[in-house]
């Protein structure tokens, strides 16, 4: 279970927080070669390297989608209402972000004011190598719809038949996508990052995956098309400091600990009572796990942390930056307030990562190894861009545009302070 570290030093800490690592020069050296095939050759490069890493051969990749009453008739009434009310709450609560235009006048005469427009062609990746993550395609393409893009180009890995699984296809149905492209892993990525006779390109791409995954978005940030954000293997860190959750949180950190060997768990407390109760719990729920060996494997990889003091929790949750925090305390608005690096929040013994993953209404799509530093998790302003506008009418221009030629001088740049006199000359006339 997990290995438990009394009161670490801080010099210890950046080794605690290490995420478990592939070898990354050899995975770099793949991604290139993908995309370099699959930009070279096209649709011939997807079926190759579908048929090796998919192991199934594949040369149409448009997967048509059957109506949703003829996919209905497959599936149980409860996962149809379910999936339902997921999809409500998550289209109520990235409605609730739409913004208004800003608009304002800065100086007399002079408007300026912002607009969000859609990005136009998003691509949606959707893992599916040893679970079919339906609920994914929930969390991207109702905000994508929202935000009004024009196109939404959805890949997911085939199984062995090269087909898809039912619920992701109902998912993207009641999404309103009619296709979806049977492509998986680095190929995928590469598709959609430069377009085949099959494939389109796209603007940006977004959704979660393995190293690989993670990689070959990188790879396509560099070739010029536009990512979400850094979506990599899922992990979780869960304060506790009441013995009497240790059941809740061990079948917290199993949840996370069965998406994947390469997943991460972290379970910090005031006391190592607490983490020692929490691992004799483990010990018993993995046994009712379909997925124990890959959840016993990431357990492995994940480690309990003691620490006494409360600000220096808050100081090891920060530098660990979680995908996902759970926060089980009595002091959970105290612990609100110092926290500024989580990807996702979820507070008080009744509130598990579940939640967030399928129907609270939040967005599953987070940052993962350390970048919720620096990025939020995907929301509805991640499928739009701003644009800035501005009007200037003669009075403006007069008060305003002695200032821009001092400045632009100033800065030597003597053909903008022109563009401004030339207009203040025919304004005095």
């Amino acid at each position: 279970m997990l290995q438990i570290f009394n009161k670490p030093p801080r010099e210890q800490w950046t080794q605690l927080s290490t995420r478990p690592q592939v070898d990354t020069q050899s995975m770099e050296a793949l991604v290139a070669q993908v995309f370099q095939q699959v930009k070279k050759k096209g649709d011939k490069a997807l079926t190759k390297y579908t048929e090796l890493f998919d192991g199934v051969k594949i040369e149409q990749f448009a997967f048509e989608l059957a109506s949703k009453e003829t996919l209905e008739a497959k599936l149980e009434d409860a996962f149809i209402d379910a999936i339902a009310t997921a999809a409500e709450n998550i289209n109520a609560f990235h409605k609730a972000q739409k913004r208004a235009e800003v608009r304002i006048e800065t100086t007399p005469g002079i408007s300026c004011w912002q607009r969000q427009t859609p990005i136009e062609r998003v691509g949606l990746y959707i893992p599916a190598g040893s679970a079919p993550l339906f609920s994914t395609i929930l969390m991207l393409a109702i905000p994508a719809k929202l935000a009004g893009c024009k196109e939404l180009v959805l890949c997911s890995p085939p199984d062995k038949n090269g087909s898809i699984a039912i619920e992701i296809q109902y998912a993207a149905r009641i999404c309103g996508i009619d296709k979806i492209y049977t492509l998986g892993g680095v190929q995928a990525i590469a598709a959609l990052t430069y377009g085949t006779d099959q494939v389109p390109r796209v603007d940006k791409i977004f959704g979660p995956g393995n190293q690989y995954v993670t990689a070959a978005k990188q790879f396509a940030l560099r070739a010029g098309v536009s990512i979400d954000l850094p979506a990599g293997p899922s992990e979780l860190l869960v304060y506790l400091d009441d013995i009497n959750y240790a059941a809740f949180v061990a079948a917290d950190l199993l949840s996370q600990a069965e998406h994947g060997p390469d997943s991460q768990v972290v379970l910090l407390a005031p006391s190592s009572d607490i983490i020692e109760a929490v691992n004799a719990l483990l010990e018993k729920q993995i046994q009712q796990l379909p997925r124990k060996g890959i959840a016993l494997k990431a357990l492995n990889n994940g480690c309990g942390v003691v620490l006494s003091d409360l600000q220096e929790c808050l100081a090891f949750i920060n530098d660990y930056a979680p995908e996902h925090l759970i926060i089980i305390s009595d002091l959970e608005d105290v612990m609100v307030e110092g926290i500024t690096n989580a990807g996702s929040v979820f507070l008080g013994p009744y509130t598990p990562e579940s939640l967030g993953d399928y129907a609270s209404g939040t967005n599953h799509t987070l940052p993962t190894s350390g970048h919720a530093k620096r990025y939020g998790g995907v929301d509805l302003s991640s499928f739009q861009k701003p644009i800035t506008y501005q009007k200037a009418n003669r009075k403006g221009l007069d008060k305003l545009g002695p200032s821009v030629v001092t400045l632009a001088r100033a800065e030597a740049l003597e053909g903008h302070a022109q563009a401004v006199l030339v207009r203040l000359k025919q304004i005095k006339l």
